[in-house]
């Protein structure tokens, strides 16, 4: 029962995340435990785009801003339900990223990269610039996240939300995995022309797995902004973007469960290296380094695969 990802990686992760508060000296750290949980769930998002179909994104950290913006505007100044922003939101950021996704994800490698960067930077902008719909660079202010009278306060109540959503995400990111769809998006990566050739509809696998990732980084920021309660644009950010990617790539592409675990490990490094603060992007950069030379494959896959080599030599 606990050999597969779906099931014994999923019992793990649940049980992991009921236990985890039991750790925690204090309030602060459910805060900074709900930033690692909404990194590590837009993360499993992202991997399905890099690590299995093998499509760079810059410019992720857009779709999140525009979610949350999304959200505050809609609620704020509209008055929607939150639930409804929400979902509108993730909508219109999907549909975005099917109009711009069909064309650039014709390109490969850095062009690809240039191309998502730009999106990002673009959105960046005009949230930073249209000060009298997004507050400019001061930010906006967000109401709280409620759902059929119940309100979302306070981080305990936030990071049990977040856990539940971190196993959804993970449970529905397994089996697209385990799907046709993963399927091709796996004989995407391997070889385009190859998956052509045998009949996988390459631009349209392409395109289905960069919205899902959008509306994952969407749906996360929008509660990001009911979370915190206020937003500005360097949620948006292109070191926003590359930070997201550096979780997966940290954590082991094709790999969920290690999508989580560079997410929570590049969320909480900063506070475990605050003692050290002036060598702190130093020793950062060094473990970035030594990761990557020492388990090129990324943390999870390395270390599953060293677990592997023993229990042969044994």
């Amino acid at each position: 029962m606990f050999k597969t990802p779906r099931t014994g990686g999923l019992v793990l992760l649940a049980l992991g995340l009921s236990l985890a508060p039991l750790t925690f000296p204090n309030t602060y750290f459910y805060d900074v435990a709900c930033n690692a949980l909404f990194n590590a769930i837009v993360c499993v998002g992202l991997n399905l785009l890099i690590g299995y179909a093998g499509q760079i994104s810059l410019g992720h950290a857009g779709f999140f801003a525009l979610g949350a913006y999304g959200s505050g505007l809609l609620t704020v100044r509209y008055g929607l339900p939150p639930m409804a922003a929400l979902v509108l939101s993730a909508t219109v950021v999907g549909g975005l990223a099917f109009a711009v996704g069909r064309p650039i994800l014709r390109l490969k490698g850095h062009y690809l990269a240039m191309a998502t960067l730009g999106i990002g930077i673009i959105i960046h902008i005009v949230l930073k610039t249209e000060a009298r719909v997004t507050g400019g660079p001061d930010g906006m202010s967000v109401d709280n996240f409620s759902l059929l009278g119940l309100v979302l306060k306070g981080d305990r109540m936030w990071y049990w939300v977040a856990a539940g959503l971190l196993v959804l995400a993970v449970w529905l990111a397994l089996n697209l995995i385990d799907s046709p769809a993963g399927r091709a998006l796996r004989a995407v990566h391997g070889s385009e022309v190859g998956a052509e050739v045998v009949g996988v509809d390459t631009a349209r696998y392409k395109v289905l797995v960069f919205v899902v990732s959008a509306v994952f980084a969407s749906v996360m920021g929008s509660l990001f902004a009911h979370k915190n309660g206020f937003i500005t644009p360097d949620i948006g950010s292109f070191f926003r973007s590359v930070e997201l990617v550096t979780m997966v790539v940290l954590g082991g592409m094709a790999s969920t469960f290690g999508a989580v675990l560079g997410a929570v490990i590049l969320t909480l490094l900063p506070q475990l290296l605050a003692a050290i603060e002036d060598y702190e992007a130093m020793v950062f950069g060094a473990i970035m380094m030594g990761t990557m030379i020492f388990m090129p494959k990324g943390l999870l896959p390395s270390l599953l695969l060293l677990v592997r080599k023993r229990e042969v030599v044994r």
